[in-house]
């Protein structure tokens, strides 16, 4: 078993270990940690196993602040990601004259997680999904142990936005949450009229590539910078294709965030956009491990 810090930008000794499953931290290098010591922080962070398999985490007893650290970075993520995607849909898709439509919604869900990116990517890797925290635990990108506690901290903060927004959107004369407030649905509650077949093969097959576009992108030997544009114009792509379906889950806490304010039907449907978008991630995660990527990493 072989023991390595963080990568080596200038020997390239291991390539794309900066793993925390995010846009501004997979795939990172960084200088060689035997040639500075100003990565200490990194040494009392996290240390990386190489074994026969894929790279893994061992946390570091000393980093218990760090780990909550991350924690509360993906709870406000996620916060800003539903109240961003989703109040654009409540408040300003549908305003008289000037509404923003499906194009202006999609676009509002891909801006959230590239701003989020560059904020919080190099804290927590920026997940803000349960189904791309489970994907790059699957995709041997991220520790087992903490994907609940992901999981946890992105519910809360979608679940907080949902009742920020539910405040704001209550302030207007005739508001009614029974209009959808931005949930996921499919037959009579698609906004196509979809059924559940379709909406469920949609959702599998947009995690699964918006998790290709993450690991991807993210990867070491992909250009080093970008990967936020990318996985934000990957997630606005993913909204174009599939608001007329389900309006648009690949996000089990972005679902539940609007869903439990609306109950009934939205609550009664949730389950579908947290199998779906799950095993869409696994999928996704293991395709690029199994096929995309090359041989020799």
């Amino acid at each position: 078993m072989k023991t390595i810090i963080i990568s080596c930008k200038k020997c390239k000794s291991m390539k794309g270990v900066g793993m925390q499953g995010g846009p501004a931290a997979l795939g990172e290098q960084r200088p060689c940690i035997r040639k500075t010591m100003t990565l200490r922080r990194y040494l009392t962070e996290i240390t990386l196993v190489m074994e026969s398999g894929p790279y893994v985490y061992k946390s570091n007893p000393r980093t218990k602040d760090c780990v909550m650290n991350k924690y509360i970075a993906e709870c406000f993520g996620t916060f800003w990601l539903v109240l961003g995607g989703c109040g654009s849909a409540v408040l300003a898709a549908a305003f008289p004259e000037l509404g923003i439509g499906f194009v202006g919604v999609a676009l509002a869900f891909g801006l959230t997680v590239l701003t989020m990116a560059f904020a919080i990517g190099h804290i927590s890797g920026c997940h803000l999904n349960p189904a791309v925290s489970v994907g790059l635990w699957a995709g041997g990108r991220f520790p087992g142990g903490q994907v609940i506690p992901y999981i946890l901290a992105q519910v809360i903060g979608a679940v907080i936005a949902g009742g920020v927004l539910y405040l704001i959107a209550s302030g207007k004369a005739g508001f009614d949450v029974s209009g959808g407030f931005a949930s996921n649905g499919y037959g009579e509650h698609s906004p196509g009229g979809y059924s559940l077949m379709a909406a469920a093969l949609t959702e599998m097959v947009m995690t699964a590539m918006f998790l290709i576009i993450i690991m991807g992108s993210t990867h070491g030997s992909a250009p080093q910078g970008f990967a936020p544009i990318a996985i934000g114009l990957g997630l606005t792509l993913i909204h174009l294709i599939s608001i007329p379906v389900t309006n648009t889950s690949v996000n089990p806490a972005r679902s539940t965030g609007v869903a439990l304010y609306v109950g009934d039907w939205a609550t009664a449907q949730l389950w579908l956009f947290w199998v779906a978008p799950m095993v869409g991630g696994v999928s996704g995660a293991l395709i690029y491990r199994a096929l995309l990527t090359r041989n020799n990493e």
